[in-house]
């Protein structure tokens, strides 16, 4: 007989084993499968947010006020850093084990053989079910690529978010930013509120336009929506509410964005009968947490870890390392996807270090750390290889003095992989 252990592992096994069928766009196998149990998703409180960085973040800003408000909110995400039961979460609580496996097994019973889903689709079947189940209040659910034919996209929400937007997954969503903005606002429903954090001209005439087509209200961060940061905490400008001296649970100059697009859609949902009180949004900023974005895990030396993995991403943690952190070196420690954006990404973050480690963590789809020293800027830097990523840790305590910072980035499997080293105790992982 089955240890309780050993049927998750063998169930989530064999969910990782749909990755074989990769990426491929469209709602029907997922909407086939939630049409086998009932359509429990119909009829239930969504809010949807799409964008390239920062859905997590703000995810789970309005995760932390709404469950200060009282409410029972469930919070779908991807990918995980370490666990599968990561991506399922009511108020802040993994799906536990047992139920992972249980539901696994009922989904899988539900497959079209000739038909079968990719993985993110059936752990997209698994979250809307997991939440009906569970008789949520609303359930948050971030896009996993792009939004038109994401498999999230078979919600009806009360609000969408877009974050921001650049350069990613062109051979998925298209050449060029104006492609994958349309992709991206492909979760705008007809007469669904709508509210952007994204900056640039061409790609905010495209979501308005698409928008307008929708006869969707549309609300901009920097226009309808204002803020700024002070000594004090984060000011914020709404539609409707002015507040000031707001405190953040998550660091980083960009984190101030984030906040105000969340703090917009907790707007907009006031207007769809869910209430917060000023002390649920000042409680509910300041105990927010998401691990591996802007994460201090030690000290003396300061160890941080982030999961900024694309050009845009590293840039947001360069300037927030400038204005965040005082420290002796930078050592600097990474490790990178191969079909990332490589030379643009090394050129952003390692003028800042002053010696580089490069490794790799235990993925497939994990880069060739000598790829990354050859397209390291300048060169000649100081630094390193060393493959493995926990004797790159080691070897990175060891350079760094007590008032040095070590900065592990380059990708979520990274400081996924990074977070198990450091604390196994906390972040076990599945296998």
């Amino acid at each position: 007989m089955k240890t309780q252990q050993t049927r998750y592992q063998d169930a989530v096994n064999y969910l990782y084993s749909l990755q074989k069928y990769g990426i491929k766009f469209g709602l029907s196998k997922t909407e086939n499968l939630l049409r086998a149990f009932g359509n429990p998703h119909q009829g239930k409180r969504y809010v949807h947010i799409a964008g390239t960085n920062g859905k997590g973040s703000v995810s789970a800003f309005i995760s932390s006020i709404l469950e200060e408000a009282g409410l029972k909110v469930g919070f779908y995400s991807s990918p995980h850093l370490v666990r599968f039961t990561e991506r399922f979460r009511i108020n802040g609580e993994e799906m536990s084990r047992e139920a992972a496996a249980s539901l696994i097994e009922e989904v899988r019973r539900a497959f079209a053989p000739e038909s079968l889903p990719t993985f993110f689709e059936a752990a997209t079947a698994m979250a809307l079910i997991y939440f009906a189940r569970e008789q949520t209040d609303l359930d948050i659910m971030e896009v996993g690529m792009g939004g038109r034919l994401d498999a999230t996209n078979v919600i009806m929400p009360l609000v969408c978010g877009i974050t921001n937007i650049s350069l990613e997954h062109q051979e998925y969503l298209g050449k060029g930013l104006v492609n994958i903005a349309r992709e991206k606002a492909g979760i705008i429903k007809e007469g669904v509120d709508v509210i952007t954090a994204a900056q640039q001209p061409l790609v905010v005439k495209t979501l308005e336009a698409i928008a307008a087509e929708r006869r969707a209200p549309f609300w901009r961060v920097g226009k309808h929506i204002r803020y700024r940061t002070t000594p004090a905490g984060l000011d914020y400008q709404g539609l409707k509410l002015r507040l000031r001296g707001l405190r953040l649970g998550l660091q980083g100059n960009m984190q101030a964005r984030n906040a105000a697009l969340a703090l917009g859609i907790i707007e907009r949902l006031a207007d769809k009968g869910i209430h917060v009180s000023e002390e649920h949004i000042r409680n509910g900023l300041a105990k927010t947490v998401w691990i591996g974005r802007m994460q201090v895990v030690g000290r003396h030396p300061t160890i941080l870890l982030d999961g900024a993995h694309n050009p845009a991403a590293l840039q947001a943690l360069a300037r927030s390392i400038r204005a965040g952190f005082t420290y002796g070196r930078l050592i600097l420690v990474m490790g990178i996807m191969a079909d990332k954006a490589i030379a643009e990404m090394m050129r952003i973050i390692v003028p800042l270090a002053d010696y580089l480690i490069c490794t790799r963590p235990v993925y497939c789809r994990a880069a060739d750390p000598e790829v990354l020293m050859r397209e390291a800027a300048p060169p000649g830097r100081p630094g390193e290889i060393i493959p493995l990523l926990s004797d790159a840790l080691t070897r990175a305590r060891e350079v760094a003095g007590p008032e040095d910072l070590i900065v592990v980035c380059g990708s979520l499997f990274t400081v996924g992989e990074a977070l198990t080293c450091i604390d196994p105790e906390t972040y076990r992982p599945d296998d």
